[in-house]
């Protein structure tokens, strides 16, 4: 009689291993960073255990997976246990998580608890109760069992037919026994499950084609009780005293060997079976683990599932709309757009702040298409980019299917209450939930509220000091002796450095020295920084601090501005990375000492305590539009006395997650001139990015404002000039939106004029904008109808902006850095807004001269500019050309990184209207919904 064929698992999983080295080096060819990652939890230090883990370390490495022992003490809790399990999940560098059995621990445990809490989605032991319910239903997208899935690899590979066959598995062990039926039974064979209370059971595996034994009880399995040419699988190891070997025992497995090969067709050894396929299949989960992420890495499609929407006539009010559609749980949305669990920190349901370390992991993926929404010259009533930019990409994403990210500013209190109203965009085309969107959000406003505030107080505290005491008192409270030590703190080091100081022990100092060190000597006169709120509030536009008697007559008159005039709403809307935002709030220039020298946050000792307070602040928020397509939200600067755009770091962001073939659209604000201008000169340089197209949004009321038609004043009636069809006054109006087209092809963009359509315009009207625009050079000039229709009133717009971007990037800047000051504000001038010179005040030019002399001549211009007119003069309405634009003041926003320009008086601390939206705001405290919000 012939013998079994020896099933050699040491050489199939050799086979394997080297499959899988393939198969991880074409990953590193697909992302060269790539690295398949493994992580063995060990809780004590078991011998037996180290042995297997050695193994498996040992089996990892040669296939080219990063595998890391975690070792973790006896001492350790369940709940410490656990946490480090969620960091391991958490881990994007971590594609399977293994918790070797048994624990070796002092305190009680529960084994089951810790094996589900390993991610379903790393859980290469498949032990998960996911995973373990996934097999039980045919299912084996998940992970399979090692031992098991071995076991069943062993039998494909003698070549025996297992669909039709009758298999018996002897054992029901949740690691073996049971899983290995489920397999064989998904496999096709009529499998039975025998364990130590079946009777009759050589009766059984004498029937059996298949016999898989992991019964735990050594050669218990006889050669009588096996089949005649059987396939046999011993899936035991025990150990057996043995005088014969030097150890004194040897392995032996369930099934006795020697007789069994004498009848069986096939049959695995012990040692040098089974075992060796537990590791190789552990490695395949986990090499199966790593595939599946870096296809998430790479893929360049969403699974973003749009809402639908069934726009009603007439059109209802925002807030009906808003809460007509239900939005997606956005953490479900931040993993259609492929965000990992660990980047998002949820604030409820509907909305979310996404970390800083997915730029990080997506740092080798190619950007997105940068499309930039800007207007022509606004009426009042604004024109509708926001509109505009959401019918825009909820077209894009929800209707052209391609991957498109919205990033917009978050909006002030003060419009919201005052006269404006929300900046959710409008109709059919908005960001929901619009109160949420409209009111506190996450709180970053308020952030920038406190920081700037604190750095006032800070401020004016150090004047008072300075003015109250002597040198060397004000030194030793700067610097006071703590249990006898005294020691400078960092800030107090650099400021040292500043000062070319390079002492570092406070008692070494000369009286000089500490002199030079503890006063700032600001000169009052010189102050720029001021305080701010998130209300519009007209009495706090000039004020006088200090009048309590406390401050010993230290008085001096200031000003209180809106929050997002705030420079460092400007310093976080530019910052780069959390490091670039403390440097920019350490350049910060406060005020000049009574030399002229620049004064900081920095030499305030001030810098960390910001950066602590806007931390959170830097996260963009994530949102949704009506839609379900993504919205980020983030950083709110004023348009006119700052750069007016969301941040560099929510574009980033954005352009990472949706992939080389995607969109993100972003607002500049007012006209082109002003925010289109500056998001160019100062967000692009700062970012280095080159958006592909910009979109113009117009109105025909717009235009025939501009052609002199009858003032548009909020809260009145428009002149019926507006309702009615009026050829004449669009055809004077148009040189205004030439102007702005030609401000976009200046910068190199295919500029895509929008015509935000109103239902008082005509098709006449409509065709003449039209024609006029591609006259003048727009790449395409479409009507939408995203405010009544949403995206699929913005479809053409879409397919338009799909084939600018397609033209190739021939961005540029508008002027090089090392020009004059001067020259760039005229620069700016003559190109954007038709001006034929630039005038400064005598004041001006000082001040000119002044941050030229300080080192601030090599940044950007931020032109402060009435935003209702192409020139400084707000009742000028149309294109005027070569009028003279006067310059009244410059000041430096250091942080912020550029030099402002203030033509004429712009305020940063607008007032409430006569009747503001207050009156209208209302909380319905039976529903808890908020009322009036438009």
């Amino acid at each position: 009689m012939s013998e079994a064929k020896i099933i050699s698992g040491t050489a199939v999983a050799k086979s394997i291993r080297e499959e899988l080295q393939n198969e991880v080096a074409a990953m590193g060819k697909t992302s060269a960073n790539f690295v398949p990652g493994l992580r063995i939890v060990q809780v004590g230090g078991r011998e037996d255990s180290n042995v297997y883990i050695r193994m498996k370390i040992k089996a990892a490495t040669e296939i080219g997976i990063e595998a890391v022992h975690v070792r973790l003490p006896r001492s350790i809790t369940e709940v410490e246990l656990l946490d480090k399990i969620n960091e391991l999940n958490d881990d994007p560098r971590v594609h399977g998580i293994i918790v070797q059995m048994p624990l070796d621990c002092d305190t009680a445990i529960d084994s089951h608890r810790i094996t589900d809490a390993v991610s379903p989605e790393k859980d290469v032991d498949g032990l998960h109760t996911v995973n373990e319910g996934r097999l039980a239903i045919g299912d084996q997208a998940g992970f399979l069992p090692c031992t098991p899935w071995g076991c069943l690899e062993l039998i494909r590979r003698t070549g025996v037919e297992i669909a039709g066959a009758r298999a018996v598995v002897l054992g029901r062990s949740k690691i073996v026994g049971t899983p290995a039926a489920e397999l064989l039974k998904w496999a096709n064979a009529t499998v039975t499950v025998c364990h130590s209370k079946t009777r009759n059971i050589d009766e059984i595996t004498r029937s059996a084609d298949i016999l898989v034994v992991g019964i735990g009880v050594p050669e218990m399995v006889k050669g009588s009780w096996i089949k005649p040419g059987a396939v046999v699988i011993d899936c035991g190891i025990n150990v057996k005293p043995d005088p014969t070997k030097s150890s004194g025992t040897r392995l032996v497995g369930d099934v006795a060997y020697e007789e069994a090969k004498l009848v069986a067709g096939y049959i695995t050894p012990v040692p040098g079976g089974v075992g060796p396929m537990t590791v190789a299949m552990l490695m395949k989960n986990t090499v199966r683990s790593a595939a599946r992420a870096l296809e998430r890495h790479v893929s360049t499609q969403w699974t973003l599932q749009p809402l639908p929407i069934q726009p009603l006539r007439p059109v209802p009010s925002d807030i009906v709309i808003a809460r007509a559609q239900k939005p997606k749980d956005i953490a479900w949305l931040a993993k259609e757009i492929g965000l990992e669990a660990r980047e998002v920190s949820l604030y409820g349901s509907k909305k979310a702040k996404i970390s800083l370390s997915v730029l990080e992991r997506l740092a080798d993926k190619e950007a997105g298409n940068y499309v930039v929404v800007a207007g022509m010259t606004p009426t009042p009533l604004g024109e509708g980019k926001t509109t505009t930019l959401m019918g825009l990409v909820q077209a894009l994403g929800a209707h052209k299917l391609r991957n498109t990210m919205a990033a917009l500013r978050q909006p002030s209190q003060g419009p919201t209450f005052g006269i404006k109203g929300g900046a959710a965009g409008g109709g059919y085309a908005q960001v929901i939930p619009m109160e949420e969107f409209n009111l506190h959000l996450t709180g970053d406003i308020h952030a920038v509220s406190a920081a700037n505030n604190l750095l006032a107080a800070q401020l004016d505290t150090r004047i008072f000091h300075e003015n109250t005491q002597k040198d060397q008192a004000l030194y030793e409270r700067l610097v006071p002796r703590v249990k006898g030590v005294r020691k400078f703190s960092a800030i107090q080091l650099r400021r040292l450095q500043k000062l070319g100081i390079t002492k570092t022990d406070p008692d070494s100092l000369s009286a000089e020295e500490y002199g030079s060190f503890a006063r700032l000597d600001i000169d009052t006169e010189t102050i720029m920084w001021e305080r701010v709120v998130d209300i519009n509030d007209r009495y706090l536009r000039s004020i006088t601090v200090g009048q309590s008697a406390t401050e010993k007559g230290f008085s001096r008159e200031t000003r209180f501005s809106i929050s997002v005039a705030s420079e460092i709403m400007a310093v976080l809307a530019l910052s780069r990375c959390l490091e670039d935002m403390k440097q920019r709030l350490a350049d910060m220039v406060v005020a000049f000492d009574k030399a002229g020298r620049p004064v900081t946050a920095d030499d305030l000792g001030v810098t960390g305590a910001l950066a602590v307070l806007l931390k959170d602040a830097l996260e963009p928020n994530l949102m949704q539009s009506l839609e379900g397509t993504p919205v980020l939200v983030h950083a709110g600067p004023f348009a006119n006395i700052a750069h007016g755009c969301n941040s560099i770091i929510a574009d980033e962001i954005g352009l990472k997650l949706v992939g080389k073939d995607g969109f993100v659209c972003t607002e500049a604000g007012f006209g082109s001139d002003i925010g289109m201008e500056k998001f160019c000169n100062i967000k692009c340089r700062t970012s280095g990015r080159k958006p592909n197209a910009m979109v113009l949004v117009a109105t025909v009321r717009a235009i025939k404002m501009h052609g002199g038609g009858a003032p548009v004043t909020p809260g009145s009636p428009l002149n019926k000039q507006y309702t009615e069809e009026n050829l004449e006054l669009v055809q004077k109006g148009l040189p205004n939106l030439l102007q702005h087209i030609s401000n976009g092809r200046a910068f190199g963009m295919p500029v895509v004029v929008s015509l935000n359509a109103h239902s008082a315009d005509t098709a006449a009207e409509h065709e003449l904008i039209k024609k006029a625009a591609l006259e003048a050079g727009a790449y395409a000039a479409v009507v939408s109808t995203h405010w009544s229709d949403g995206g699929a009133g913005a479809v053409e717009l879409a397919e338009a902006v799909i084939k600018a971007c397609e033209e190739g990037n021939n961005f540029r800047l508008l002027y090089d850095l090392d020009l004059p000051l001067v020259d760039k504000m005229t620069k700016i001038a003559t190109t954007m807004y038709g001006a034929g010179k630039v005038v400064l005040t005598p004041a001006a030019e000082e001040k000119v001269k002044r941050l030229t002399e300080a080192g601030f001549g090599n940044l950007p211009i931020c032109m402060s500019k009435v935003s209702g007119s192409l020139t400084g003069d707000a009742k000028i309405k149309g294109a005027p050309k070569n009028f003279t634009l006067d310059v009244e003041d410059v000041y430096v926003s250091a942080g912020a990184g550029f030099v402002v320009a203030m033509c004429g008086e712009v305020t940063k601390m607008p007032g409430l209207p006569t009747r503001p939206a207050i009156y209208d705001i209302d909380l319905n405290t039976q529903t808890g919904e908020i009322e009036g919000l438009f």
